[in-house]
Order: structure tokens, then sequence, then C-alpha cells
């Protein structure tokens, strides 16, 4: 079946923004769009989050960029996963990547500027390693990548953290979550990971936990740790078999240099690395002007080396044109 779009109202909180739905890959995709001019960019969130971590970046991006944000299967307001498929990889980051591609595919908007943050660390590689063509660049941000030593997140003996496992358990999350998803993600998640005073507000948690509380609001994120703790194999056979070709910007906060080292390991290419210091995991929240601003310095010198490519390679056929025509 092929795609079909319908827009919803424009938010009134954030009227830049419009919201619509999208039925791409068996599922239905909730995106939100601002900005009417300039190349593409299609944000892509990690937990505890959904396309409402950049609703303070993207109007700093749409003065420049088309933007586009996404709320991944089983997120935010995109379909929830059936509890019968929930096991059998229908929130696995292959999964996902595909439900990228059949979204830029639909918008016709191609290549993207892709960000990818997070957990949507291998979602957003696999993109850009197996449709090269729908990506013109990939902004990876406090991101890591299974079979680079993204798995130690899960490793609690060595300084990794209880809520891997307890995701990508089976059943786990709504044994221990269901009606305390507000608590988790105000009082554990975004305390422990964040650095900015009151960077995420009452109404940020608020907003995160409506689309988490709802039935299945867990699979999702369950698909994606799930698929962390099994997928190194692959990605590293991906990475060795297809080595990025787009441009790469890391950008680090709480994770250091971590970002910068796993896609090093990845690209074919040179990684441009930004540190932000003094900011958490959650960098879209907490320094969206420091990230918008990094954002737009890459993407103009990616936009503007690709303008100079075409140019040469017009000036190249307009010679060859005239050379095979020359009496």
């Amino acid at each position: 079946m092929n795609p079909t779009t319908t827009p919803t109202i424009t938010d009134p909180a954030t009227p830049a923004m419009a919201h619509h739905t999208v039925r791409a890959n068996g599922t239905e995709l909730h995106y939100v769009s601002a900005g009417t001019e300039g190349t593409p960019v299609l944000l892509v969130h990690g937990f505890p989050e959904t396309w409402w971590a950049f609703h303070r970046v993207i109007p700093l991006l749409a003065e420049r960029h088309r933007v586009f944000a996404v709320d991944l299967r089983g997120f935010g307001d995109s379909e929830a996963i059936a509890e019968t498929t929930a096991g059998a990889g229908a929130g696995a980051s292959a999964t996902a990547a595909e439900d990228l591609h059949r979204l830029i595919e639909h918008l016709g908007v191609g290549p993207v500027h892709l960000l990818g943050q997070d957990i949507a660390g291998a979602t957003v590689f696999r993109l850009a390693a197996t449709h090269p063509e729908a990506v013109a660049s990939l902004t990876a941000v406090e991101m890591g990548l299974a079979g680079f030593g993204l798995e130690g997140l899960a490793d609690v003996t060595h300084g990794g953290s209880w809520h891997v496992g307890a995701l990508a358990a089976p059943g786990i999350p709504e044994l221990l979550l269901t009606g305390r998803e507000r608590e988790f993600l105000g009082g554990w998640v975004f305390p422990t990971m964040t650095a900015v005073p009151d960077a995420v507000t009452e109404a940020d948690v608020a907003e995160l936990a409506r689309t988490y509380s709802r039935p299945g609001g867990w699979r999702g994120a369950a698909g994606l740790y799930r698929s962390m703790l099994t997928e190194g194999d692959g990605l590293r056979a991906l990475a060795q078999a297809s080595p990025l070709t787009v441009p790469v910007l890391a950008v680090g906060s709480s994770g250091g240099p971590f970002t910068a080292g796993t896609m090093s390991q990845v690209t074919g290419g040179e990684v441009r690395s930004v540190l932000l210091d003094g900011v958490g995991h959650h960098v879209a929240l907490e320094a969206p002007g420091a990230l918008s601003e990094a954002m737009l310095a890459f993407l103009t010198d990616v936009d503007d080396l690709a303008h100079h490519r075409d140019g040469d390679a017009d000036t190249n056929t307009d010679a060859g044109s005239e050379a095979r025509t020359r009496p």
C-alpha cells in the first residue's frame, strides 16, 4: 500500500509546527513539520523521548531548513506495537530504519540531513548505510552502536544502568512502570541524566509521560533495547561492508568523545566533532541553541560542498557536450 498522510491542526502552542500521520511499512507514523525553504532535515529521537525532544530545536532549524521530526514506531503518537508482535522484531532497529526510509519516500524531499540521538543510533546508522541515496548527512548526538561498545550500557557491574535490561525484558516495563510513567521520567530519568538546571520542565515530563502511559507505550523502547543487546555482530558486519559515505557530525556532551569515537569506526571519511561542556545526555532539551548552532554550521558546509560539486558536474557536462559538437 502506498503511504498516505493526514495533516492535523497546527499545535496552538507552537503555530509554526504542523502534525501529520502517514501509513508506511505496515504501521502509522506521526511526524511534525516546520519550515518552507532550504534543504530537508529529519530529526530522530532517543529514549525516553518522542518528537517532543526537539520542540525547542525545530523553530531554530526551520528558519533555514524544512524540518521533520518523527515519532519512531511504537513511540509517541505513532501506532503502538501490538502485543502479539512485540517480541518478533516489530520494534527492532532494522524495522525502524525501513520505516524512516519509507517516510522519506513519502515526503519526497530526499536526500535528507539526518539527526539521530541515543538509542536511535542503530536505526539511523542502518538507514544511512543501506540507503545512502536518501541521506545527505548524519548528525549523531550522544549516540553509540552495538558492536562498538554500546552494550556496556547494560553492564551494571561496570557502571551500566539497570533500566536497559528492565526495558528489554518482555513484560517487565509494563509490570514496573505502568501507572508510574511520570514518576519514572520526572523522578529518575531526567534528574539522573541531565545537567542543565530546569532544562526539562514539568510540561516536558507531562507530554512525554502522556504517550508512554498509553497501552503498549513502552514497546517501542523495548524493541530498540532488545536490538541493542543482540545486533552487535550484524552492525559490525554492516559497517565493514558499507561504511558511511555521507558527511558526519558527532555531538557529545556527558558522554564525552564516545559518539565521535564510535562514528569514526563506521565512517569512510572524517568525522566532525563538537563537545558541549556542562550539558547532560538529553542535548536537544538541555541545549537547543548550542545544538542548533553546531548543526546549522555543519549543514551549511555540507550544502555548500554539494552545490559546488553539482556546479562542477554541470560545467564538465557542458564542456563535454561542446567538445562533441564542435566541428
